[in-house]
């Protein structure tokens, strides 16, 4: 009868280490992605207005860079940090949402980093104030 139960006992073993496994592949992403708060200031909101010039879309985060003219009219790459593509997906948002040349205004935490010039968590609307999407929304969940 011992080696009846010794097998279960393996058998066991190896199912409880299998779903372990299974659980922590699980839980890698989940733990792997960061908030905003480090990088960006919830306090320091600042308004854009610039030209698309790319409109960057894959995993982890997609990536708008937009050319602004700051106040002496020098013009600054922005970099504004979006969702990630599956989420942007499910509210509509493909790759040619936004086009080069495209002229949209933003309003959204600011990067921390000294002398960068990113923007994340953002409401971004196109020059005249009307949504990107045809009926889509105009803000990104501001998600920390």
């Amino acid at each position: 009868m011992h080696t009846r139960f010794a097998g279960r006992e393996t058998l066991f073993t190896t199912l409880a280490t299998a779903v372990i496994f299974g659980a922590g592949l699980l839980l890698v992403p989940v733990l792997a992605h960061h908030a905003s708060g480090p990088f960006y200031d919830p306090e320091n909101r600042v308004d854009i207005q610039g030209i698309v010039t790319r409109f960057v879309f894959r995993n982890p985060h997609a990536y708008l860079f937009v050319e602004v003219p700051d106040a002496e009219g020098e013009i600054i790459e922005w970099q504004v940090e979006l969702g990630a593509p599956i989420s942007l997906r499910r509210t509509g948002w493909t790759p040619d949402s936004l086009t080069p040349g495209t002229v949209v205004k933003m309003t959204g935490s600011k990067s921390r980093a000294e002398g960068s010039y990113g923007l994340c968590c953002v409401r971004m609307t196109r020059e005249d104030g009307s949504p990107i999407l045809s009926g889509g929304r105009v803000e990104e969940e501001d998600v920390q």
